[in-house]
């Protein structure tokens, strides 16, 4: 063997030791479903999006404060250094005084006290009315988004974990095709040393095991990104050693008819409630800005005490102090705001055509993904299954390829060829079942059952 050659099959080998190792470790068993509800728990995009369910709530709560009595306390002591002084003529109170003569007064003491407590209560107010009847839909709003966070985290998922699945296979074929490549060489070289083979048979058969194990190398690394990529969906730490249940893909048949014959359902596709519900929202906001027209009204009040002295002492002895109380109603009227209500009224109106437009395209696009995906999808079948013929025949060429060069009729040329013809159907096939995969993935989005 070349030394190129004796690297390759060592560093192959050393690959496939390192996966059997990985194996072998306590793995933790994943089915699908274990994934989508591991993803549910840990990725970080759902935290997030549960996260803004939790914020939408506390901002309905700020909004719902303003419909609620606010009531403020406040207790002051003013030491005034120098009182302010009021101007005013000295013949006003001392008839003999010059008549060009001011005199300034402090109409201050030095030091003043108060404690007070203040009330209002808000009785009417547009935007207030609207926010608080808006706060549910708010919420539904956030949880839709949630909705179609979780949504595109299984679709991930789903791909992300068949994908796996076909490497899995992949990888195992190629061990053992390489497998029966080594063992065909070593006939080879003993039949070459024995006189009864030439050395480009030998030559021609390393030439398959360097392939072979060159490819090896190649879907142990897809194997380990496939993996990688798996954990990072569902929020696992990658280096957990796991295993995969629902290997049989070949099983879906019967549920992939059943969906391509999925009739569409607008109000099952995440995307499309959110659209929904922002239009309902855009109605909320030109609700609003209509309603500020209107006057507000609020009720308020206040009491307390207070009390002035010259000394300090006096302030902090409190037996002076006077009690006041007020009440009253405000009325606020809008008048004139520089057509600012009107521009955000046509605004408004605006956001909720353009809404419709949404809700519009986004039919069109649920029955062109729709339609698309399923195309694709009976496409992607009718290949698997006629890969699973090729796949079958290729096979049987080899099997027969094999007998013969064991009863002595056939060369080792023929079973080369057919190896090699049995790895492209394989690999021919498994890419048409990860394409019915996918497409499978694709269309269970686009009619929104990926639940």
């Amino acid at each position: 063997m070349t030394r190129s050659y004796k690297r390759i099959v060592g560093i192959a080998l050393l690959l496939t030791a390192t996966i059997i190792n990985a194996s072998a470790q306590q793995a933790t068993p994943l089915s699908m479903q274990a994934c989508m509800d591991y993803a549910l728990k840990h990725n970080y995009n759902i935290r997030n999006s549960q996260l803004d369910v939790l914020i939408q709530k506390a901002q309905n709560n700020q909004t719902l404060s303003a419909a609620y009595p606010h009531i403020n306390g406040k207790v002051e002591v003013d030491d005034f250094l120098k009182p302010q002084k009021t101007f005013i003529a000295a013949n006003s109170f001392n008839p003999s005084a010059p008549s060009d003569l001011i005199v300034g007064f402090p109409f201050a003491l030095n030091y003043s006290g108060s404690a007070a407590i203040s009330g209002s209560q808000l009785l009417f107010d547009g935007s207030v009315f609207v926010a608080v009847k808006a706060r549910n839909t708010l919420m539904e709003f956030a949880r839709l988004n949630g909705e179609v966070t979780e949504e595109n985290v299984r679709y991930n998922v789903l791909k992300a974990y068949n994908s796996l699945v076909i490497a899995y296979r992949q990888y195992d074929i190629i061990k053992s095709s390489l497998s029966y490549a080594r063992s065909l060489e070593h006939d080879v070289i003993v039949t070459q040393q024995n006189g009864f083979a030439e050395k480009i048979d030998v030559e021609r058969t390393s030439v398959q095991v360097n392939n072979l194990a060159t490819d090896s190398m190649r879907v142990a690394s897809l194997l380990t990104v496939s993996e990688q990529m798996l954990k990072y969906q569902i929020g696992m730490d990658i280096n957990t050693a796991i295993v995969l249940t629902d290997t049989a893909i070949e099983d879906r048949k019967q549920n992939i008819i059943r969906l391509m014959n999925e009739e569409e359902h607008y109000d099952k596709v995440p995307e499309f409630n959110v659209v929904n519900t922002s239009l309902k929202l855009n109605e909320y906001n030109l609700m609003r800005h209509k309603l500020n027209a209107l006057p507000s009204v609020s009720i308020f009040g206040a009491t307390g005490y207070n009390y002035g002295s010259n000394k300090f002492k006096d302030i902090m002895s409190f037996s002076n102090y006077a009690f006041n109380l007020m009440a009253g109603l405000q009325l606020n009227i809008p008048i004139y705001n520089g057509s600012l209500r009107q521009n955000q009224v046509n605004e408004a109106r605006l956001n909720i055509e353009k809404s419709k437009n949404s809700i519009a395209y986004l039919k069109q696009s649920i029955d062109f993904q729709a339609a698309t995906s399923r195309t694709v999808l009976k496409n992607a079948v009718l290949q698997v299954q006629s890969q699973r013929r090729n796949l079958e025949l290729s096979d049987d060429v080899l099997d027969l390829a094999r007998r013969k060069y064991k009863a002595g009729v056939g060369s080792n040329l023929e079973v080369t060829q057919a190896q090699t013809d049995l790895l492209r159907a394989q690999t021919n096939y498994f890419s048409a079942q990860l394409d019915m995969i996918n497409a499978e993935a694709d269309l269970k989005k686009a009619l929104g059952l990926l639940k």
